[in-house]
């Protein structure tokens, strides 16, 4: 069973910036994917960022890019978001993600929340 840390979130104003990380436990081996999904409060989770880890290709979405960078470590082992202008609708638990292709499985940590004020 793959376990994910998240750390990095917390509170900050319009505009600042934060950075997310998060570890992937040792005993997988099979992930071709990662990247970091959020969800606020009344609305479904949603995909932000996302890092092949085959060819290192991103993805990011429309309210992420050009704010958002998604990167990882060389052991593909720890993936961070760094979140810089920072808006109010950025506002959620953000939740990192790994896919696991043998089987085709997900697996979430437990979130961390991001909380941005006006």
């Amino acid at each position: 069973q793959a376990r994910l840390v998240e750390s990095g979130g917390g509170s900050v104003q319009t505009g600042g910036s934060l950075t997310l990380s998060c570890a992937v436990s040792r005993n997988i081996f099979n992930f071709d994917r990662m990247g970091w999904y959020r969800q606020a409060p009344g609305k479904q989770r949603e995909l932000v960022a996302s890092i092949s880890l085959n060819d290192g290709s991103t993805h990011y979405a429309d309210s992420a890019k050009g704010r958002f960078a998604i990167s990882k470590n060389n052991t593909g082992y720890s993936v961070h978001l760094q979140m810089n202008s920072l808006r109010p609708e950025d506002t959620a638990v953000y939740y990192c993600h790994i896919h696991v292709w043998t089987g085709d499985h997900d697996f979430y940590g437990q979130g961390t929340q991001v909380t941005v004020s006006s």
